[in-house]
């Protein structure tokens, strides 16, 4: 009885010892792919940054040693500055964009998306490119931004305008939707400040066009 005991013991240390070489195996190989994958990530994600307003940025994605549990996304928005952390770094603007640009490349993500000021700091052509790279995202997953600009809300499948009002002494917010029209009349109010303005209309049904032939 205590022959096979002992037996028993050292065929499960053997087990062990072999099962825990084999693990060690799994998680090298793992890390190498990690790594080997996290430089094509860094390139894809870059791409997307420079139709994002960020031509000059670069990014590091670092695995650590190991299986690679430990990774850490590093930045540098503009040309000759060193990649840095991302969170210590990036601008909330950058950061959003940056996590656009992964969206964009990544296979998967959560259903549901919040993009909340991403076009902080750009313009123009900049901001007709971010508009059409979340349309993009939208095509596959609910995404809600959050922007001041007409170029971007401009390419939305549903145009939401908050509002605040004073109703006896206190602050009330107000969500509603604008469509046809009164979308229009938006637009124009957040391209130029004055809604009435027919350049400013016309320039709003042109944003419209052109998102509706950017979504084909």
């Amino acid at each position: 009885m205590l022959s096979s005991s002992e037996a028993r013991r050292e065929a499960l240390a053997t087990e062990r010892e072999a099962t825990l070489g084999a693990l060690i195996v799994a998680e090298e190989h793992v890390g190498d792919e990690r790594r080997r994958a996290a430089s094509q990530l860094a390139g894809q994600v870059q791409e997307h940054l420079r139709d994002l307003a960020l031509p000059g940025a670069s990014l590091v994605v670092e695995v650590g040693e190991g299986f690679g549990d430990e990774v850490t996304f590093l930045l540098s928005a503009n040309r000759g500055e060193p990649p840095l952390p991302l969170t210590k770094v990036a601008s909330g603007g950058e950061l959003a964009r940056v996590m656009l640009a992964l969206r964009l490349v990544l296979s998967s993500a959560p259903p549901t998306m919040i993009f909340d000021e991403v076009d902080a700091g750009i313009g123009g052509e900049a901001a007709l490119a971010v508009g059409s790279a979340l349309a993009a995202l939208g095509r596959a997953h609910q995404v809600l931004v959050v922007t001041h600009l007409a170029q971007v809300a401009a390419f939305a499948d549903h145009h939401l305008v908050v509002e605040k009002d004073e109703e006896q002494g206190r602050t009330i917010s107000r969500c509603a939707r604008v469509e046809g029209e009164a979308r229009v009349i938006e637009l124009s109010r957040m391209l130029s400040g004055h809604p009435d303005s027919e350049a400013a209309r016309k320039h709003a049904s042109e944003l419209l066009e052109q998102a509706v032939l950017a979504r084909g």
